[in-house]
């Protein structure tokens, strides 16, 4: 080691000799070959003295790392008493633990340990990453931070001390000086209020951004649960294909087992007609399908929302009834034709054919149709037998009609559809769907209402019948001219217009041609009437006695409903009233302009159709008046003509349906 210490020293030492021994530059000779002179003696001194420093180094490294030998034991003895050594002292519990703290200490810890607390925190502070550098939003306000901070500051108390003071109390040499004060002082609040001002401002605009960008993540949250409707609707189908194929396998196998079915059934239709037996259903698709998960999407959309328009029929729809929202739907007009619709897709799903002139009141009811004729016929359909849906994919529910290039397309295939002979579809999906035909009224059936395997029919004929479905026979007939001529509260049937006690011209009831039978409703024994003498009639089936009348109205009564405590009607004398039924007197009413053709109500809302081009909807929990359609104010402009009034309306859930004099249907969000 004495003689590396030697080696590295000598280089030094042997170019400070030669720097001694050389001439100074500016000396005798010349001073370009005295500087090449010297750059030459500078080289080789350098070349000498290392490569013999490199020699001495691979030496000295060679005897310490070499194997160990007789011939060199003092080397091989030195490194390995080094190293004993070192083992020696890594043995011992102190230089241990040191270096066990060392090996579990964290980055961080090591930071710490080679800075201190004050350049730590002020690197904390001042560092800022490029992601919050490149998100640093524009600001345009033209104010400072002090100032901003300044103006937060509540100024209530400066307010309450400028009020409180009178500055022309008392005068003197100083008052001139200390009102500049004070007006300097009420100048830097003018100044901070403006401040404050800005900040509002921009408060609010920041609010409206944060709001824009909210409306389009919930629109896209929109489609999304639409396309998740769609594919729920598909599988729904599905199901219920595969539910009818294991049912028809089943009744199959039963009828190969020799079952006593068709005894029984025989047996049970020993008290009928052959004509009636035959008519009613077979046990194959008696079984009611109902849908697990009820569509929600238009529960998301803002109220008065238009889904979709569909051109239904190319005349004046008189009625109209749905399933469930987005579900199947049933539409009749005064082209003689009753139609049923996907209202998922909007494409027809087929034609129920039957009867011989036009429809004037129908019910869906799960998946159960009745229709009332003009015919004097009431026939009963099964829509579980139509074929199904089309692919739910194939229009969208959330969107409105497409731009008018796509409406004009849409509504000419609509209108081929319709003045097609065979409907939008073949009527061979919906051959099969008539289960039997009830044919008792001698005049045109113009109201109905069935529920648990009993239906009610209202007529031109002035009686009510009461249908047992189990058997297809009329159980009950009511007479209500019989009713009205026994009765106390009223002298005659009083059915005719002119009897009425108003001025035709005043109300313009000879423009209406009302039903005498216009509306009708029950529930287990109770029947609620509402006829053209404007009488509302509340009869017990089971005696077939009217057990009260209302009175008020002084038009026809052209719409009624009633739940546990209401009764809403609807009449020709452009009124709504709500009747309780507790007491029996009338709990609210409401006036329009034209006379009362459709309504139904439920818990929130009183939805009318009062001819007008939209539906108008009472609020009864906010207690407010707003329309919904396609004339309501605010509705979309760019449409391809003006839209028809609105003869017939149906909500569900918040899913208003709606019927015009042009044919079209619209569907709504209220």
């Amino acid at each position: 080691m004495a003689s590396s210490r030697s080696a590295s020293r000598n280089p030094g030492r042997s170019r400070s000799r030669s720097r001694h021994h050389l001439p100074p530059p500016g000396s005798n000779g010349n001073t370009g070959e005295d500087a090449s002179l010297l750059s030459n003696a500078l080289t080789a001194v350098t070349n000498t003295n290392i490569s013999s420093f490199s020699r001495k180094v691979t030496t000295t490294a060679g005897s310490l790392i070499s194997p160990f030998s007789d011939s060199l034991a003092p080397s091989g003895s030195h490194y390995h008493n080094a190293m004993t050594e070192v083992s020696k002292d890594l043995k011992r519990p102190s230089i241990q633990k040191r270096v066990f703290t060392f090996s579990k200490s964290s980055p961080s810890e090591l930071v710490r340990s080679k800075l201190s607390a004050t350049e730590i925190s002020h690197r904390a502070l001042t560092y800022l990453p490029d992601d919050l550098l490149k998100d640093i939003p524009e600001v345009d306000s033209s104010y400072s931070l002090f100032q901003g901070f300044k103006a937060s500051v509540d100024t209530a108390a400066a307010k309450k001390h400028r009020e409180g003071k009178n500055l022309l109390e008392d005068g003197g040499p100083n008052s001139m000086s200390r009102l500049t004060k004070e007006r300097e002082r009420m100048n830097e609040e003018l100044d901070l209020l403006g401040v404050r001002k800005n900040i509002a401002s921009s408060e609010i605009r920041e609010i409206d951004h944060k709001i824009a960008k909210l409306s389009a993540i919930r629109g896209a949250v929109l489609e999304r649960l639409a396309k998740l409707e769609q594919d729920e609707t598909q599988l729904e189908h599905e199901l219920l294909e595969l539910d009818s194929r294991i049912e028809d396998i089943q009744y199959d196998m039963v009828e190969e087992g020799n079952s006593p079915i068709g005894e029984e059934e025989g047996e049970a239709g020993g008290f009928m007609s052959e004509s009636i037996y035959s008519k009613l259903p077979s046990p194959k698709g008696r079984k009611r399908h109902k849908r697990k998960n009820m569509p929600i999407l238009h529960e998301h959309m803002p109220p008065g929302s238009e889904i979709k328009e569909m051109q239904c029929h190319a005349d004046i729809i008189t009625a109209l009834d749905f399933d469930f929202p987005f579900g199947k739907l049933v539409t009749a007009a005064l082209d003689d034709t009753v139609r049923v619709w996907d209202l998922s897709s909007g494409r027809g799903l087929g034609l129920l054919e039957g009867h011989h002139a036009s429809v004037k009141c129908l019910q869906v009811e799960d998946n159960y149709v009745a229709t009332g004729s003009t015919d004097a016929t009431i026939r009963f359909w099964d829509l579980s037998r139509t074929d199904g849906p089309s692919h739910p994919g194939s229009n969208s529910v959330t969107h409105k009609r497409g731009p008018q290039s796509n409406q004009e397309e849409d509504f000419e295939d609509d209108m081929s559809a319709i003045s097609s002979p065979t409907g939008p579809r073949s009527s061979a999906g919906t051959q099969d769907c008539h289960l039997l035909t009830l044919d008792s009224h001698i005049g045109e059936v113009t109201a109905l209402y069935f529920q648990h395997g009993t239906l009610v029919s209202g007529s031109a004929d002035k009686t009510l019948r009461q249908w047992d479905l189990s058997t297809g026979r009329c159980v009950q007939t009511l007479d209500i001219l019989w009713t009205s001529s026994s009765s106390t509260t009223t002298d005659d049937s009083g059915w005719s217009l002119t009897s009425l006690g108003r001025s035709t011209s005043r109300t313009n009831l000879t423009e209406f041609k009302a039903d005498f039978v216009g509306a009708l409703q029950c529930f287990d024994a109770a029947l609620a009437c509402g006829t053209a003498d404007g009488l509302v009639r509340l009869w017990d089936l089971r005696s077939g006695q009217v057990h009260r009348s209302l009175v008020g109205h002084t038009g026809p009564v052209t719409t009624l409903q009633f739940d546990d405590t209401y009764l809403v009607t609807g009449s020709v004398d452009r009124s709504i009233r709500i009747w309780d039924l507790r007491t029996g007197s009338i709990s609210d009413a409401f006036a329009y302009e034209h006379p009362i053709t459709s309504m139904q109500f439920d818990q929130q809302r009183i939805v009318t159709a009062a001819g007008e081009n939209y539906a108008k909807i009472y609020d009864r929990i906010e207690g407010r008046h707003w329309n919904c359609g396609a004339g309501a104010e605010g509705a979309k402009e760019d449409r391809l003509s003006t839209p028809a009034i609105v003869d017939r309306v149906r909500c569900k859930e918040g899913y208003l349906v709606e019927g015009r004099r042009d044919g079209v249907v619209g569907v709504w969000t209220c």
